[in-house]
């Protein structure tokens, strides 16, 4: 009998994803369907659909669901869902398509078949709608108006532009998936379903675990954050997105390198365990951090991790919006709906020279200038150029690492950097 936190939604894990006779019959009646070609993120979200990761979800958004996400945090059977899982679709394909046919969704990129769907509805998204979409999910405290917002989020927020790329059209329906892609080949020990992280745990006999979400390499905060979730849960999961991020931040096989260096010299084995998931980042903030407490708690998780700018892009975000989003969100009263999964707050981190050690703003009474401020973004920017880390920055495990990768590197991409990444908000 598991102590683990149950999936979110009431159902237990729903997994899409196909096996054995079942898989080679989808496959076969594949081949013969109209072929929708998707994007990297929707790739992502279809696996996370055949893994059980986004339990409940068992297939892509009707019109309801996306517009009572978007507003009320809400599906339209009154479940937690905190942004929208769509699939778009082209003028054209949308004219061939009538509800009720199966469709076969095709990844052009690997040329790969991953899954069928049986299409329920089909619903135009307009410019307008787009635009909707961005101003409920993407704006955050860090602009004061929509005008404010749009003046640079088109051109500086991937999550925006992803949206406002999107085709005119979106498709709604169940799937079955018929693959993983290369994640579990490329992510030996790491990419897991939820039901293995989940059999990890109660091996473990853990009940209370701590879920740390990472697309940057571990530094010294996150090895802190991690620490002290240790400390006050059974353990903590070092959970590494392994999708697709923005030009200029750090791939994941690097990331996962660095994970093995810091469990292995810096932590107590047993009290860690370390996974991958292959979503795409979608950058949306306080609303991602969200989706990240709602598919842990599919992956076992009963807390997350939030410290400052989780899953921020830029300036676009209040440096604790994604902790004080987990105090507004609806709660339904119907068993299995609500979001189960807490936040485990913790504040601004950093080394402290005159504490001699690792503190947060709650414990450490000193001036900035006796602190090293730890990011992630400008890891990545003293790395790129060359630059010297301040020390205790990262561990020498770590920043080795990194150093080898950024040198083998033929083309340099630019890091910006921004308020979380310099200190200049505090």
């Amino acid at each position: 009998m598991s102590n683990l936190i149950p999936p979110h939604g009431g159902k237990g894990l729903t997994c899409c994803l196909l096996e054995g006779a079942e898989l080679a019959a989808e496959k076969k009646k594949a081949a013969g369907l109209k072929k929708v070609s998707i994007s990297d993120r929707e790739k992502g979200d279809l696996i996370m659909m055949g893994i059980g990761g986004f339990s409940p979800l068992t297939g892509f958004m009707t019109k309801a669901d996306w517009k009572g996400v978007c507003e009320n945090f809400l599906l339209a059977d009154g479940t937690f869902w905190p942004i929208p899982v769509t699939l778009s679709a082209s003028a054209d394909d949308a004219r061939a398509i009538k509800e009720g046919d199966e469709i076969a969704l095709f990844d052009d990129k690997h040329g790969e078949m991953m899954a069928t769907m049986k299409v329920t509805e089909k619903f135009a998204m307009s410019a307008a709608d787009k635009k909707f979409e961005c101003e409920k999910v993407y704006m955050g405290e860090g602009t004061a108006t929509p005008e404010e917002f749009w003046k640079i989020a088109k051109d500086d927020h991937p999550g925006v532009q992803m949206v406002m790329e999107q085709k005119d059209f979106c498709l709604a329906g169940p799937v079955k998936v018929l693959s993983e892609s290369d994640y579990p080949i490329k992510y030996p020990g790491v990419y897991q379903r939820p039901a293995e992280s989940r059999r990890i745990f109660d091996e473990k006999g853990w009940s209370d675990v701590a879920a740390l979400q990472l697309r940057n390499p571990m530094h010294r905060s996150h090895e802190y954050l991690c620490k002290i979730a240790v400390e006050v849960c059974d353990g903590v999961y070092i959970h590494s997105l392994v999708g697709n991020l923005k030009p200029g931040d750090i791939p994941a096989e690097v990331r996962v390198e660095c994970i093995d260096a810091l469990v292995k010299h810096y932590f107590v084995d047993k009290n860690v365990v370390q996974g991958g998931y292959p979503l795409d980042m979608r950058y949306a903030g306080p609303r991602e951090a969200l989706l990240h407490a709602t598919f842990r708690q599919n992956y076992g998780c009963s807390k997350m991790i939030i410290g400052r700018d989780h899953a921020g892009v830029g300036d676009f975000y209040g440096m604790f919006e994604a902790q004080t989003i987990f105090d507004k969100i609806p709660m339904p009263t119907q068993p299995g709906k609500a979001l189960l999964c807490r936040p485990l707050k913790i504040d601004w981190t950093f080394y402290c020279f005159k504490c001699d050690g690792m503190a947060s703003l709650r414990t450490c009474p000193h001036a900035k200038e006796d602190r090293v401020l730890l990011s992630g973004t400008m890891l990545r920017k003293l790395l790129s150029e060359g630059g010297e880390l301040p020390d205790h920055f990262g561990r020498d495990e770590v920043v080795k690492i990194l150093r080898k990768y950024y040198e083998g590197l033929t083309e340099k991409v630019e890091v910006k950097l921004h308020g979380a990444a310099t200190g200049k908000t505090k």
